[in-house]
């Protein structure tokens, strides 16, 4: 096997000269309530606030910069759900170069429009990444164009490890970096920068679990790929790591952890009501396995939010996947006399614990009620968990038989 091409604390400084005016220095944000969850200082680091709204931008510019002018000449191409697409797509235009991007099947539209704003063809190819990254490279050796693949190269790697360098310097006190993880060029160019600055700093890289392939891959101590993937978390969904990636996590990072749909959509619900955030699940994913494990972090902790390119019709639904998961929506089945005015008795006991009735249906034909009897499904909008309890705890004081 040859030797695994590695990434240096000087690569990372160099691409940070590359990218000076053209990537953003993104913001550093205290998140007070986040903060009170953890029980220390967490703070926010905005890279969806970033060019083309990720960091993808900063490595793939890295990379294409470098290309020489024989190289530029016959273009580039690369795969990507979106956030990469966008990056490339960017880069190129700023270098004067034709891109072509495969998107796998069902990606997010606005990354698609973004990324043919910013001049790129597009084309489909597959369910996955590695289905679209398959023909990404086809197209490459037919073509002569240069494959910039979105994590496993030592530019891109180089390239997203500026996003370490800037969180030294804006949160200096820092003791945990918390990072989404898909391929792994994010999480190893931070934990490449940080490690060799601050060794003492914990670098927690965080996937969806279902689509996880870091864990299994770091207990077998090489690159397995996943059999299949679900998630919501497009950005980080990757069937496997890189080489380069691989490595370089093994060496220098903690910890990989894993978070749930639930957890990445209550995230991502969090940041949207308190930190003002609009974020793709993805780019919550660090939030998320805080909010999971909050003792686990040591404070000062700093949570990337990596990319916000979200399909409003997504950020819709995943908001009310959110507010399902926080208990902010219950659903009661409540039995109640058929009679006149036992509806409107049952709805003012609702009201008066300042529950919100979203939808009510009845069912009369159940071997379960009593005679005389309906059942009332109820759906209901609460505060919350305890709220919720409450809700249920005072119909049943009241005799209702109530069933959740």
């Amino acid at each position: 096997m040859s030797e695994v091409a590695t990434v240096t604390l000087a690569d990372i400084e160099a691409a940070r000269e590359v990218l000076r005016g053209v990537a953003v220095d993104t913001p550093m944000e205290e998140s007070r309530w986040l903060s009170a969850y953890a029980g220390g200082p967490v703070r926010l680091k905005c890279e969806n606030l970033q060019r083309t709204g990720s960091f993808k931008a900063r490595g793939a510019y890295v990379r294409i910069s470098r290309l020489s002018a024989a190289e530029r000449a016959n273009g580039v191409v690369a795969a990507s759900a979106g956030n990469h697409a966008q990056g490339v797509a960017l880069a190129a235009q700023l270098l004067g170069i034709k891109a072509t991007v495969f998107m796998p099947e069902g990606a997010p539209i606005p990354k698609e429009n973004a990324t043919r704003g910013y001049g790129a063809d597009v084309v489909f190819h597959g369910r996955y990444l590695e289905h679209a990254l398959e023909a990404a490279e086809k197209f490459a050796a037919e073509t002569g164009a240069v494959l910039i693949h979105p994590f496993d190269h030592v530019d891109i790697v180089a390239g997203q490890g500026t996003v370490g360098l800037e969180i030294l310097e804006q949160a200096p006190e820092v003791e945990t970096i918390v990072v989404p993880t898909g391929g792994g060029g994010l999480l190893a160019g931070i934990a490449i920068a940080v490690k060799q600055l601050r060794p003492d700093v914990r670098v927690v890289g965080v996937q969806a679990a279902g689509a996880a392939a870091y864990p299994d891959s770091l207990a077998h101590g090489r690159p397995v790929p996943l059999e299949s993937m679900r998630t919501m978390a497009d950005g980080i969904a990757v069937g496997r790591p890189g080489d380069i990636t691989f490595a370089a996590v093994r060496d220098h990072v903690d910890e990989v952890v894993t978070v749930s749909e639930d957890s990445l959509s209550r995230a991502l619900l969090a940041l949207v009501e308190r930190a003002k955030m609009i974020v793709e699940p993805a780019g919550a994913a660090a939030v998320a396995a805080i909010l999971d494990r909050p003792a686990e972090f040591r404070t000062p902790t700093v949570a990337l939010l990596s990319g916000g390119n979200i399909d409003p019709l997504l950020l819709g639904k995943v908001i009310r996947h959110g507010m399902a998961a926080a208990g902010r929506y219950l659903t009661l089945r409540v039995c109640i006399p058929d009679l006149p005015g036992e509806l409107a008795t049952l709805l003012g006991e609702v009201s008066a614990e300042g529950a919100n009735v979203l939808e009510v249906m009845h069912e009369r034909n159940s071997a379960a009620l009593h005679l005389g009897e309906v059942e009332v499904h109820l759906q209901l909008e609460t505060r919350g968990v305890p709220h919720a309890e409450a809700v249920a705890t005072r119909l049943r004081e009241r005799g209702y038989r109530v069933f959740a």
